[in-house]
């Protein structure tokens, strides 16, 4: 399976990035509905399921591919990519330009998607989830851009963001309502 995907990966990189990010945003917010929320099958939104994978698929998968290609080839400093000072400054652009920006587009894409208010969606939800972010995902990345090959990057945020995922998921459907405290 591992040879398959790293085929796949080397052959098509942002359409397997992209495919994967679809499915682990989907498996995200299943295991929102089922694990968190307790929703059982009967009253499983998939439609809620659907948002998240497109949003995966279509917006995530295809920018953070972008995202890190870009910080590889153009954030190095002492002439080093695997310096700490260029992890640092990596880290720093990701959750100070990407992470902002992402989460404005996927909190208002999804208002969008459900036909709400996104100027609401964000006044409710935007703050507590930067907040949380910044709490676990600088870690994650000083990891990530320190350790990881670039072409695999994408996926161990998505391994992460399983749970990060399932998270946002919750926090989008309960309007900010869930906190970590």
């Amino acid at each position: 399976m591992l040879r398959w995907y790293q085929a796949k990966l080397a052959k098509r990189p942002l359409l397997t990035q992209s495919l994967t990010t679809l499915v682990l945003f989907g498996t995200g917010d299943v295991m929102a509905q089922q694990g968190v929320e307790r929703r059982g099958l009967k009253k499983h939104d998939l439609y809620r399921t659907g948002r998240m994978a497109l949003y995966g698929g279509a917006i995530f998968g295809p920018a953070a591919t972008t995202w890190f290609s870009f910080l590889q080839r153009r954030v190095i400093l002492n002439k080093s990519p695997t310096s700490n000072p260029t992890t640092l400054a990596r880290v720093a652009l990701d959750q100070l330009v990407f992470t902002p920006t992402n989460l404005f587009v996927f909190l208002s894409s999804m208002a969008i998607m459900e036909g709400t208010s996104p100027k609401e969606k964000l006044n409710s939800t935007y703050g507590i989830a930067i907040t949380k972010n910044w709490l676990i995902w600088p870690w994650v990345q000083l990891v990530n851009f320190k350790l990881v090959p670039l072409e695999h990057r994408v996926l161990v945020v998505n391994v992460v963001a399983l749970g990060w995922n399932c998270y946002l998921s919750y926090l989008n459907g309960q309007g900010g309502a869930w906190r970590w405290e």
